[in-house]
């Protein structure tokens, strides 16, 4: 008899890493299945706001993280063209006793955590779903390799180009029309950055740059794609050197951190985003199938919520799903399609909000328009920098139930 599966996450990035843990965390096993042969560490590090450090705790593994990253002490936004500085927001504040925590954290250690703390065996590499369908109340899935197998509850966390996500009736997510490079540099000397989140932006351009410890720093340099500067993103050496062109004023520090990152880091990568009517009126979840992370929720970085909000999806998906399968009465199929329900239901209009402001923030922040450029730098930069605080100050609650 084929074996039967509780749970099968689909994907061993952020999202599925997170779900798989808070599932064992409460006593659930679950299998991941991943189409590579290891772990992918593309992204290289992403800001982490003080929403994302409280799914991390609720994980048990946010304190082994925070040794080895420095914690910001500001969000400092300057004008790539006058290099003045258009807005500033403290994250701490020791006068005032404030702590807002942010740091930049580095892909790779996440997953790699995150991977150390599941039992040997949760993830099995080299497992590509290609189809799905439904048996009876299981879902019974195709892999590439001609094998098959059935599982209770299915959760595609397999990214942009889901195939969960499109067997819910999601479609493809849509180009935002611009792009974006980042880059990571490995100084050993010391790279002399304060602690601090720096953005530059002006016509139709924006770069940041995020220390993630004392001898490294991550950063991203975003674009609207024209016949110029598409040339680029075939040749790497090209792309550092445009790179380098544009950033503006900046400080020259800023410039050797450009230098020193390797070019096999720098990788160019379309911007795209999830339509939010389609989380208002489509299907998150389906009877026993369910979708997280960028399969559910593929957003512009321009909040720097995307994986902040994977880490949440992980923590609520556990909670409301562990209250079915560890549910009594009833039946079990029933007790899936509720957790499963409620998930969506707790996630939905928090997913709606953060692609719709990252998209806006965005469009704002790179605009080459005189008018909005204008607007932006004299009036709404505080405006802007906001929006990163108040999207982050968000609890997605404990891996429990409360009461």
């Amino acid at each position: 008899m084929e074996a039967v599966e509780d749970v099968v996450i689909v994907g061993s990035g952020i999202a599925g890493l997170a779900t798989a843990l808070g599932l064992y965390r409460i006593g659930i096993r679950s299998l991941v299945l991943e189409s590579s042969d290891r772990l992918r560490t593309t992204g290289y590090a992403f800001v982490t706001w003080k929403n994302a450090w409280k799914a991390l705790d609720a994980l048990g593994i946010g304190d082994a993280l925070r040794s080895s990253h420095l914690q910001l002490t500001r969000l400092r936004v300057a004008s790539r063209v006058t290099g003045l500085t258009a807005s500033e927001v403290l994250f701490m504040d020791n006068e005032k006793g404030k702590n807002f925590e942010v740091r930049c954290l580095r892909r790779t250690l996440l997953l790699e955590t995150l991977e150390r703390e599941l039992p040997h065996g949760t993830i099995r590499f080299g497992s590509k779903v290609v189809s799905l369908e439904k048996s009876g109340n299981l879902q019974l899935l195709h892999l590439a390799d001609g094998s098959t197998m059935k599982t209770k509850v299915l959760i595609g966390s397999d990214g942009v180009n889901s195939i969960i996500a499109k067997s819910l009736g999601l479609g493809t997510p849509a180009f935002a029309g611009r792009s974006a490079v980042r880059g990571i540099a490995e100084l050993p000397e010391g790279h002399n950055l304060k602690p601090e989140f720096l953005q530059n932006v002006g016509d139709g351009l924006r770069s940041g740059f995020v220390p993630c410890d004392d001898k490294t720093v991550y950063w991203f340099f975003t674009y609207i794609p024209s016949p110029h500067n598409k040339k680029f993103e075939g040749d790497a050496e090209e792309m550092k050197q445009y790179i380098l062109s544009k950033l503006g004023a900046v400080p020259k520090q800023i410039l050797a951190i450009v230098e020193a990152s390797e070019l096999e880091t720098m990788v160019p990568y379309p911007l795209s985003y999830r339509r939010p009517w389609e989380l208002l009126w489509g299907s998150i979840c389906k009877d026993n199938v369910c979708v997280t992370g960028d399969a559910f929720h593929p957003m512009t970085p321009d909040l720097g919520q995307g994986a902040c909000s994977a880490l949440e999806d992980g923590v609520t998906m556990a909670r409301c799903l562990g209250e079915a399968l560890l549910g009594k009465g009833g039946n079990e199929a029933t007790r899936i399609k509720s957790g499963l329900e409620k998930f969506a239901k707790e996630r939905r209009w928090r997913s709606i909000n953060l692609i719709t402001t990252a998209y806006v923030t965005g469009l704002i922040q790179q605009s080459d328009d005189r008018v909005v450029s204008f607007l932006r730098d004299k009036f709404l930069a505080g405006v802007l920098a906001g929006n990163l605080l108040r999207s982050a100050d968000f609890d997605c609650g404990n891996l429990y139930k409360t009461r």
